[in-house]
């Protein structure tokens, strides 16, 4: 597979990259922007909300969201725990402390609501989408 994309790469560059010639300045923004995180507020908090479904502590919530691609606390996970104490105090998370000193997370009653409500929207953002590319 390597040898077909080093075939199409070399094949590109004759045709249809020839004209084009990028400064290193110009190859630097565009990795920047390949490689920029696009995720907003409203999205880790929902995901957020999701995870914690299941009571998690705010390391494995990490990994978690992590795996989901949001990498918006990865330099500053101060920002995930400041995050998580604002939606404690918000009453939409409440958490708990086990007997090995582990603080546990977990969506309370008020976050449910807030989750099924944003996940309608969702439905309903999608459904009209899929309606508007079917005609």
């Amino acid at each position: 597979m390597e040898e077909q994309l080093k075939g199409l790469r070399k094949s590109m560059k004759k045709t249809t990259f020839k004209q084009l010639d990028f400064s290193a300045q110009q190859r630097k923004e565009v990795h920047k922007k390949i490689n920029k995180s696009y995720e907003n507020d409203e999205d880790i908090f929902l995901a957020v909300l999701r995870l914690l479904i299941h009571e998690k502590t705010g390391y494995e919530l990490t990994q978690l969201l992590r795996g989901r691609g949001i990498q918006k606390f990865e330099e500053n996970e101060g920002f995930l725990y400041t995050l998580l104490h604002r939606l404690e105090q918000n009453h939409f998370i409440q958490s708990s402390w086990d007997y090995t000193g582990a603080k546990y997370y977990q969506i309370d009653n008020k976050g449910r609501k807030i989750l099924r409500k944003a996940e309608k929207n969702t439905a309903k953002k999608r459904f009209i989408f899929k309606e508007l590319m079917q005609e």
